[in-house]
């Protein structure tokens, strides 16, 4: 039985490269970098390469800060949190905007802003999956503190206007922070050129190791430490450094940023592929244009089949997938991403996410080409809610 692994958008493989980046660092050079000893001070040259490599695959400047921490959850909570606390509660604002579709990271910390009395508003998205621009700007007041919208979405792949949003927002004199999870290493990332205040990013979702992500904040920005008890990271986040997991983050981004292309063209083809295939089966669907997704990720509803009864039909047969974001996956409400665009309730609970990577085979794709269709037919056939009879030949 063949393994393929699609569910990539939830984490990936650590890169061979990246681990062999990583090891002298875990028991040969293992110093802690505050130390004033040569174990310590020996780690310096590979943690300012990694920054070095992280800078420059964002594309930012001198003048920023890009903040190391354990993950974007991290990151998200530190920026909702810390403008809540420096422009809401110790200032004249009370509201933040957000989305209906963002990660559980951010959308957990607004339910619990809103119960200490802040006020969110929830953009809803439109057919594509997305939220314009021109939503933003009509939904903006002088009461506006932060405006927080994911830059591409980790369930459909849809990739958001974050220029046009930054600009509404420079012009309204509002704050813009993007959850950049799922952008870096799938789609070009230029943080100057976008003109964000802030994005998080975590590592592992572009084949580097788990438990190390970021927080880019753009020079003169402000942002109360979330973390207190030593100056690491000049001040701004307390805590050891994890030398490991920053080398590694950095070389993940360097290669992520090297292979932009094959992934546009190499996977963009094998995904397309695949959903193709998919769609060719009656009665399934595809959420948003493939034009405006990131090249790796399609999220399919098969009407009559459950999305958790396709996820146990595929891991039988060797593949993994997902309904949705890993953080919610023992979660088995409909779909969100599936209401928010529009889809019934019914639609919604056969959501089913598939994504890949620059490890992806052309064989894994025609594996689960075969596979897929034989549980549709299977699940169809066994269905309260959808009565499936295969067509003889020459009916």
């Amino acid at each position: 039985m063949m393994k393929v692994y699609l569910d990539n958008n939830a984490t990936t493989m650590v890169d061979p490269e990246v681990k062999a980046a990583m090891d002298p660092y875990v028991c040969e050079i293992y110093g802690n970098p505050n130390s004033l000893h040569d174990f310590g001070t020996a780690t310096h040259p590979a943690l300012r390469k990694a920054m070095d490599q992280m800078y420059e695959a964002l594309g930012a400047r001198d003048e920023d800060d890009i903040v190391v921490t354990s993950c974007a959850t991290e990151s998200n909570n530190w920026v909702l949190k810390s403008v809540w606390l420096d422009l809401i509660q110790n200032g004249e604002k009370d509201h933040i905007i957000t989305t209906e579709v963002e990660h559980p990271s951010v959308t957990a910390v607004c339910r619990w802003l809103e119960s200490r009395g802040v006020r969110v508003t929830y953009l809803p998205v439109n057919a594509d999956g997305i939220v314009e621009a021109h939503t933003v700007r009509d939904f903006i007041t002088d009461k506006t503190a932060l405006v927080s919208v994911m830059w591409a979405n980790n369930e459909t792949g849809a990739v958001f206007p974050i220029e046009q949003i930054a600009e509404v927002c420079k012009e309204k004199g509002v704050l813009l922070h993007t959850d950049g999870v799922q952008a870096v290493g799938k789609i070009p990332v230029n943080v100057t050129k976008a003109g964000v205040d802030f994005m998080s990013f975590s590592a592992h979702k572009f084949h580097g190791p788990k438990g190390v992500g970021g927080l880019y904040i753009r020079g003169g920005r402000s942002l109360t430490s979330l973390l207190h008890g030593g100056e690491q990271m000049g001040g701004r986040r307390s805590g050891t450094l994890n030398v490991p997991g920053i080398v590694g983050m950095g070389k993940a981004m360097e290669l992520a940023n090297y292979y932009l292309r094959f992934e546009e063209q190499h996977v963009r083809r094998l995904r397309d592929k695949l959903e193709d295939a998919i769609l060719q089966i009656p009665d399934t669907y595809s959420v948003g244009p493939r034009d405006n997704r990131t090249p790796n990720t399609v999220l399919v509803s098969v009407r009559g089949v459950e999305g958790e009864a396709m996820l146990w039909d595929l891991n039988r047969a060797g593949i993994a997938a997902s309904t949705g974001s890993a953080c919610a996956s023992e979660d088995l409400e409909a779909n969100p991403i599936m209401i928010a665009v529009g889809a019934d309730n019914e639609l919604a609970h056969t959501a089913v996410r598939l994504s890949l990577s620059r490890f992806t085979t052309e064989a894994e794709i025609d594996y689960t080409i075969d596979v897929f269709k034989k549980a549709v037919e299977r699940l169809r056939a066994i269905s309260s809610t959808y009565a499936y009879t295969p067509k003889k030949e020459g009916a």
